[in-house]
């Protein structure tokens, strides 16, 4: 189909500002597929005295729903030009202030020991690095987004340009 520029609406946005500079879903790794497919396999257990037709049937439901589960509740980062999205929560670019990445131990220590109690949190225990967005809203009492990312520094060049 060819595109026409003049088919296309007016807008007073450039296409710089819609661009996105980071996206990326947190997808649950693989030892998290395990642990719900053991899961999913302990039906098989609770119904085989039924009948062990009855129990793989259970096995399958409980993987589907798991599955599902997991599916949806998977979160996801974008960075464009105006707008920083960690999971449900946006904010406009212009109140993005210091941002940090944290590996290893001070990865944990931001998740613990330094988490202050009104920050917002999207954060998944099987991905290690995260990264501090300071949150410079003098509305918002968030004083900062802690987010799990598996590709922390290209999460903060997006953030710093």
């Amino acid at each position: 189909m060819p595109e026409s520029s003049a088919a296309m609406p007016a807008s007073n946005s450039t296409p710089d500002d819609t661009a996105v500079l980071f996206t990326e879903k947190l997808w649950p790794s693989f030892w998290i597929w395990l642990v719900a497919a053991g899961l999913a396999a302990a039906g098989i257990l609770v119904f085989a005295p039924i009948s062990i037709a009855a129990g793989i049937t259970a096995a399958v439901v409980l993987f589907v729903i798991l599955a599902a589960l997991l599916i949806l509740s998977t979160p996801s980062l974008s960075v464009t030009a105006e707008s920083v999205r960690v999971g449900r929560a946006t904010i406009e670019r212009r109140f993005v202030g210091a941002v940090g990445a944290f590996r290893g131990a001070e990865a944990t220590a931001e998740r613990g020991p330094r988490l202050n109690g009104l920050a917002f949190l999207c954060i998944r225990g099987w991905i290690d690095p995260v990264v501090r967005i300071e949150i410079t809203d003098p509305a918002d009492r968030t004083p900062y987004w802690l987010a799990s990312t598996r590709h922390p520094d290209e999460f903060v060049a997006a953030l710093s340009r």
